[in-house]
């Protein structure tokens, strides 16, 4: 059993956090800036919560993170009440944020200046990969303190790899975003053609899903897209701020992301619509206009 703290209690982190107790049997300490949701949390799991990030992480032999960007995750670690400045020394950092490379070695420089340890590890799996606890984590940092955080992090996760050094964890969740956007796109055009081709979606699905087009897209998302359901999973909001990071990575590395940049911008058609917090499916909705 590990001593933990979690920062950071949305629709990804409060399971995750609630895998830590529940299966893993970790003592989890929470932290959330809506303290309501801590409550929540504690009365659901256990454990307790902390009105700071640093008194989070006071004493923790781990402390993980799922906030919104580079600005919040600052926030949660860094000054007087940031949580680096609770960890006891040799202590984990895990960063479990979609963010940017550069603020996942920003971090990493900081703990080994403070004798502490730092892995960016953004996940891929959604919601529901959060709460059936199989996400995919893609780790950037340095093996040893790898080695003690993956065993932790197996209690939400399918499949967790050290991709490379600091950073390279987010730089693997910017490729899984980049063929998501693409895989989407082409199913959301597949399926209006065939809509106004009149071919029947569940039997063409049937058919095409078993050869070359099959993806998890195609499988998960094939009817809620015919049926103009946009409740599932990961909001256009999260994924033009994916793609964001993309893009400015892109511009930095000399990488040519056309598709990325296209699909990007449907997206922000999408948001126009209303659409900020439909799921990435709703992309059809933009064709179907």
């Amino acid at each position: 059993m590990a001593k933990i703290a979690f920062l950071g209690l949305g629709v990804m982190g409060f399971p995750m956090a609630g895998h830590l107790a529940a299966k893993g049997g970790h003592a989890v300490t929470v932290y959330n800036r809506t303290s309501q949701k801590a409550e929540d949390w504690v009365a659901r799991y256990g454990g307790a919560r902390a009105a700071t990030p640093r008194e989070a992480a006071d004493g923790q032999d781990f402390v993980m993170t799922c906030v919104g960007n580079d600005d919040d995750l600052r926030e949660v670690t860094l000054g007087e009440s940031g949580a680096f400045a609770g960890m006891k020394a040799g202590a984990v950092f895990v960063d479990h944020t979609t963010a940017s490379a550069g603020i996942a070695r920003e971090l990493h420089a900081q703990a080994n200046r403070r004798g502490l340890h730092s892995i960016d590890a953004p996940v891929s799996g959604g919601q529901a990969g959060a709460e059936n606890g199989v996400l995919t984590v893609m780790c950037g940092g340095d093996p040893e303190p790898f080695a003690r955080a993956e065993p932790v992090i197996a209690a939400y996760a399918r499949t967790c790899t050290l991709m490379g050094p600091a950073g390279a964890g987010q730089l693997a969740k910017m490729v899984n975003q980049i063929c998501i956007a693409g895989v989407v796109q082409g199913l959301a055009e597949g399926l209006h053609f065939a809509k106004k081709s009149g071919l029947d979606p569940e039997k063409l699905i049937a058919t095409i899903s078993k050869g070359a087009a099959q993806s998890w897209q195609m499988e998960n998302r094939y009817k809620t897209m015919v049926a103009g359901e946009f409740d599932f999973g990961f909001a256009v909001d999260w994924m033009r701020k994916d793609l964001a990071i993309c893009l400015d990575e892109a511009r930095r590395n000399g990488a040519h992301l056309p598709v990325a940049a296209l699909v990007d911008q449907f997206y922000s058609d999408v948001q126009e619509m209303g659409g900020r917090r439909w799921d990435t499916s709703s992309l059809i909705a933009r064709l179907e206009r």
